[in-house]
């Protein structure tokens, strides 16, 4: 019926790269994701000075505070959400018979 294929057991994820450009897939996500790690930081540590400006009633404006920390929040959300797509592929995958 179904065949057992050959060197399947021996493919590494990390180390599978593109054949046009020959870029490791493993340190492309790595690198994306640890970019997308320090955006979200920066994020965080803008609304942290935010809130303590507002605190110290220095922030004229609460509509930059608010806005930063909405967006603090997306990011968060969206960051969660591809971690879990990223998590759900990977079972999928290992659930897959060969």
């Amino acid at each position: 019926m179904i065949d057992k294929v050959v060197g399947a057991a021996s493919v590494n994820p990390t180390s599978i790269t593109t054949k046009a450009s020959g870029v490791n897939l493993g340190e492309q996500f790595h690198s994306i994701l640890n970019e997308t790690i320090t955006k979200m930081d920066g994020h965080k540590q803008q609304v942290e000075q935010l809130e303590t400006m507002f605190a110290a009633g220095e922030l004229p404006d609460v509509h930059r505070l608010l806005i930063a920390a909405e967006k603090s929040s997306i990011n968060l959300q969206l960051t969660v959400q591809v971690r879990n797509k990223v998590i759900e592929a990977y079972q999928e995958i290992m659930r897959t018979q060969i």
